[in-house]
Formats: structure tokens, C-alpha cells, sequence
């Protein structure tokens, strides 16, 4: 008892089980520590990068202390930030301190920093949001997806073009955890994608020297069916090598199956093609006549369509011996490929010789499909003020449907304000005006039109084009029957160029009808009297036309000078006051 209030001898000895009581109670004090520590360094890395990325936003961009300009528009970027993050910046902004800008600022060109490749202000965006915070934004859907509905956008074109763009960008700016992630992204698309959407995936993949990549890309070309002049023309001659060494095998499986190729044929189609490279149809002529090939058994029109330009392809189309709707071994027809290239007056060029939009391809894809699918709805949607450039894929759309829901128009139709007056003279001075204020309201469309229609002889049109243009002046030495054959061939293009405007453009041609209705009044006022006072009106007339033109282009120069408006109403306006002056 006495030695009861001392501590046994055995409490100097720990159990077993109270050490391991000890060690688990220490194990969870770490485990929750270790846990706070994470959250608080997660929720403070957090907060950082949620900072830096309020210096890209408008708020900061006072602080900005260079400017990268890309696709014309002009980005605020840190040096620091940029120098800390890349070392393609950190190099770059050692070394070239770039030009001055505005508030003294160093400027840098996009252009002027890639060697090769595409990096689109959306893009660049992208990657730049990545430096600053350290997260990747989702892609915006305006340049991401295209303006086909039905399309799951999970490989059109678009999609592709801007992994495309942000893989450029992180090669070039080396960012190398970028790269890895936009690899695995191409990977997958390689394989949903149609065969003529892998070749700008080829070409990043070449250029960046992506050999995964590269070698994915080639293979699904060489089981694909994509022609072998496509496979020369649009990749690197060494992917293409590497392609064609793949296809001899199945080459020869195939020419088993349906016979050898003639390479004395071969040799004929491409002479054919290098022939329109050079954009000498007279050559191609001559081709033909001596040989037994013809235009459609070298798919002709189909190559000049993708490659060449759109003069020659209306100089084949005028020889008159292709057909229009012929289908290539893809199942492509002339339309299809010209919806690719998205150029309007190639479009129109073969819709005018009678291209039926409505054919669809062996998937199915019509040419309005085609031409949906490789458009960005930022390019569909752009907005234009009267007077300015159109964009040209929302023309090819715009046409292309227009195409397939029209009833068949005849390209004789008169136009109801012509056929009241019967003098060859005022008819072709309405179409004249006509034409010359379709140019100034509607430049794309109106300069389309005129192509197609041979119009472009016609350039010294009254009043707009030519301050010193006089329909009035008369060759001497001109018989009155030459004369009137002149006039109405000048008569028979202008009235196409109106026809044409009107099937593809219903919405210009409305406009112009409004504007030129002024005009009918004068035209009722010169059908009244006699024989000979309609004539000497019709000559007054045109004399004070002329006089209305001349102060038209004098109140629009001077209209432009001073920054006035220079839409169609405002000179309407003015051009109205100087008829009622008359």
C-alpha cells in the first residue's frame, strides 16, 4: 500500500497495442494535414490563375506591355509572363524588341513568328489563356463547328482547322504538354475524318515533325481512295513518296481485278493537267485532237476545277466537250469538287452549263452539304455594308441553295422596264446604269455575274465607271446596221449579267429594282407625241442623263471626301434631287 501512489514499473514499458493506438493517431494528424495542405495550395494556385487570366481580359489590359497583332487585330500581351512560360518567347524577346506601337509599346506580327503554318486570333487566344492560368478554355464554336446542322462536329473541317491552328501554336511556341494533348486529339480525328480533311493534319503533322502522327496519317491515306494526282498536288513530296510505296500492293491487287493501266494513257492525262497548270486550253485542244483521249476520260474538268484558275475553267467549259455532271472514281462529281474549293464563280460556271446541285455523292453529301461542312459560322455570318467585299463561302451557300430550291428559268426572260421602250440606245442605258450601280452597291456579286456573262468588255460603262464615258459618241465611219449590231450585242451581255444577278442574287436585284424605279416615269414621259418629239426627247434625255451622272460622281467624291455615309439611300437621295432638278 505504501508504495501504492508510485508509478508501477510497468508503465515504463508501452503495449503493444497502445504504440500502435499511438502510430495510427499520428498517421491520421499527417493525412489531415498533409489534406490541408493540398487544399489550401490547390485553392491558392486556383486564385492565381484566375488573377493572371483578369490581365487578359479588357480590365487589364492596361498593363500590357507589347502587342502581338493577329489577323489583324492587335493582342496585349505581358513579356514577362510570355518570357517565363515559352522559351520560343524568352528567346524572341531577348533578341528582337520588335516594332514600335502604339504608346511606345513593342509590337510583333503573327505572320512574322511562324515559319510555316496557320495561328488564327481565336487560337492564339486559346494558347495564350493557357500560359496565363495554366487551364485550357473549350473552343469557341464559331470556328470550331461548321453551319451544317446536321453535323455532330466532331470532325468536320472546321473542328479539324482549329486543332490544327493550336497545334502550331504549341510546337512553334513550345509549349511541350500542349503538343502531347493536341497530338491525341489529331490521332482520334485521323480516323473519323473524310480522307481530303486528313491533309492538313499531314501537313502539321510534317512540319512539326509529329512522326506518330505522321506515320497514322499516312496509312489511312493509302487505304483510302483518294487519288493519286490529289495525293502529288496537296501533300509534301515526301509524305507522298511514303503514300505511294504503301498503294503499290494494293495497285497491283487491283490491276489484277480489272487490268493493267495503260502508262501510255497515264502519260496523256497528265499532259492534259500540265497543260491546264499552264492555263493553255489552246494546248489542250490539240492534246485531244491527237490523241483518242478525251476531256472526261482524263476527269479534265475535275482537276481544272481544284487547281486551276477560274478563267481556265471557264475557257474548258466553253469548249463544250466535258460533261458537266460527270462522277470521278470517288463518286465526285465537277459540283462536288467546286464546292471544296468554295470558289463562287466556278460555282455559278458550272450550275450556268447545267451542274445539277442536287447529286449527291456516294455517302450521300450534295454540294450544298459539301460546302456547309467546311464552313465556320464565323466566315457564314459575317456581316458586310452595302459597297463592301461579300464573304465568299456565304455566296457559294447562298447560291448553292438557291440552286436546288429554284423553279427552271429561262435566261431569255425580258425585264418588264425594258420592254417599254424600244430604242436600242435607252436600253442599253438602263442596263448600263443597272450594272454600274450593282458594282458600287454589290461588288462581288455584280463582278461575278459580269465574269460569267463575258461582261467585262462592257467595263466602260456610263455614268459610275467612266466620268468621260458618252454613249452619245458616234463613229463616223460606222454603218447604222453595224452600229445596231454593236448595240445589241453590248444589249445581249448586259441583259445576261441582269438575268444572272437576278437567278443568283434575288436579294441585290431587288434592291436595284427599287432604286432604278426613279427612271420609269422618264421612260412613260419619252413614249408620248409624235414620232419626231420622242426622238428629240430621247436625245435631250440622254443628254441631261449624262449631266446627272457627271454631278453623281462629283456629290459622291465629294461625299467621300467629307466622310458622309455612302450607303445606297444616301446616294439614292442625291441622285433622285438631281433627276427632279431636270
Amino acid at each position: 500500500m505504501e508504495n501504492s501512489g508510485e508509478p508501477s514499473s510497468s508503465i515504463s514499458f508501452t503495449s503493444p497495442s497502445h504504440i500502435s493506438n499511438e502510430s495510427t493517431v499520428n498517421k491520421v494528424h499527417t493525412s489531415v494535414g498533409s489534406e490541408a495542405v493540398l487544399d489550401l495550395e490547390t485553392i491558392s494556385l486556383s486564385k492565381l490563375s484566375s488573377s493572371l487570366g483578369q490581365l487578359l481580359c479588357e480590365s487589364g489590359s492596361d498593363f500590357t506591355d507589347a502587342d502581338i497583332v493577329v489577323e489583324e487585330t492587335s493582342v496585349g500581351v505581358h513579356r514577362c509572363i510570355l518570357a517565363a512560360r515559352s522559351k520560343f518567347f524568352d528567346e524572341l524577346l531577348r533578341k528582337d524588341k520588335g516594332s514600335v506601337g502604339k504608346e511606345g509599346k513593342p509590337k510583333y506580327c503573327m505572320v512574322d513568328l511562324l515559319p510555316y503554318g496557320k495561328v488564327g486570333y481565336e487560337a492564339f487566344v486559346i494558347f495564350l489563356n493557357y500560359l496565363y492560368t495554366g487551364k485550357l478554355r473549350p473552343s469557341p464554336l464559331e470556328v470550331s463547328t461548321c453551319v451544317n446542322c446536321v453535323c455532330p462536329h466532331d470532325s468536320c473541317r472546321p473542328a479539324i482547322d482549329f486543332v490544327v491552328e493550336l497545334m502550331y501554336a504549341s510546337t512553334i511556341f513550345q509549349v511541350s504538354e500542349l503538343v502531347s494533348l493536341f497530338q491525341r486529339r489529331l490521332l482520334n480525328l485521323v480516323g473519323k475524318a473524310i480522307v481530303e480533311d486528313v491533309v492538313p493534319i499531314i501537313k502539321v503533322a510534317f512540319d512539326c515533325q509529329l512522326s506518330q502522327l505522321l506515320n497514322e496519317c499516312v496509312h489511312r491515306v493509302a487505304r483510302s481512295d483518294f487519288e493519286a494526282i490529289s495525293i502529288e498536288k496537296e501533300l509534301p513530296p515526301i509524305v507522298a513518296q511514303d503514300i505511294a510505296s504503301l498503294c503499290l500492293k494494293s495497285q497491283s491487287e487491283q490491276e489484277n481485278k480489272t487490268g493493267p493501266v495503260s502508262p501510255l494513257h497515264e502519260k496523256r492525262v497528265k499532259r492534259i493537267h500540265k497543260a491546264l497548270d499552264s492555263e493553255d486550253v489552246e494546248l489542250v485542244r490539240l492534246l485531244l485532237t491527237e490523241s483518242d483521249i478525251t476531256l472526261d476520260e482524263a476527269y479534265a474538268l475535275h482537276y481544272a476545277v481544284a487547281y486551276c484558275d477560274p478563267k481556265t475553267v471557264t475557257e474548258v467549259l466553253s469548249l463544250g466537250l466535258a460533261d458537266v455532271n460527270l462522277r470521278n472514281n470517288r463518286g465526285y462529281t465537277v459540283l462536288h469538287v467546286a464546292a471544296r474549293r468554295k470558289e463562287p464563280s466556278i460555282i455559278v460556271s458550272l450550275l450556268t452549263k447545267g451542274a445539277c446541285a442536287a447529286d449527291p455523292t456516294f455517302e450521300g453529301r450534295n454540294a450544298v452539304t459539301i460546302c456547309r461542312s467546311l464552313t465556320r459560322p464565323k466566315d457564314y455570318q459575317m456581316q458586310r455594308e452595302k459597297g463592301q467585299e461579300a464573304n465568299k463561302d456565304r455566296i457559294c451557300i447562298d447560291v448553292l441553295e438557291r440552286e436546288m430550291r429554284r423553279n427552271p428559268i429561262s435566261m431569255d426572260v425580258s425585264i418588264s422596264s425594258i420592254a417599254m421602250v424600244d430604242d436600242l440606245h435607252m436600253k442599253s442605258l438602263y442596263l448600263e446604269d443597272r450594272v454600274a450601280f450593282a458594282r458600287m452597291f454589290f461588288p462581288t456579286e455584280a463582278k461575278l455575274a459580269m465574269e460569267i456573262a463575258h461582261a467585262e468588255a462592257t467595263s466602260s460603262l456610263a455614268g459610275l465607271l467612266s466620268s468621260s464615258g458618252n454613249l452619245m459618241e458616234v463613229d463616223l465611219n460606222e454603218s447604222p446596221i453595224t452600229q445596231n449590231k454593236r448595240l445589241l450585242a453590248r444589249i445581249e451581255t448586259l441583259s445576261r449579267t441582269v438575268e444572272l444577278g437576278r437567278r443568283y442574287f434575288p436579294n441585290c436585284s431587288q434592291v436595284l429594282d427599287k432604286f432604278m424605279e426613279d427612271d420609269l416615269p422618264d421612260a412613260f414621259y419619252l413614249e408620248k407625241g409624235t414620232l419626231e418629239e420622242q426622238r428629240m426627247k430621247r436625245v435631250r434625255f440622254m443628254e441631261l442623263k449624262g449631266e446627272v451622272h457627271k454631278a453623281f460622281n462629283k456629290d459622291k467624291a465629294k461625299l467621300h471626301r467629307s466622310g458622309f455615309s455612302s450607303s445606297p439611300s444616301s446616294f439614292k437621295d442625291h441622285v433622285g434631287h438631281k433627276i427632279r432638278k431636270l
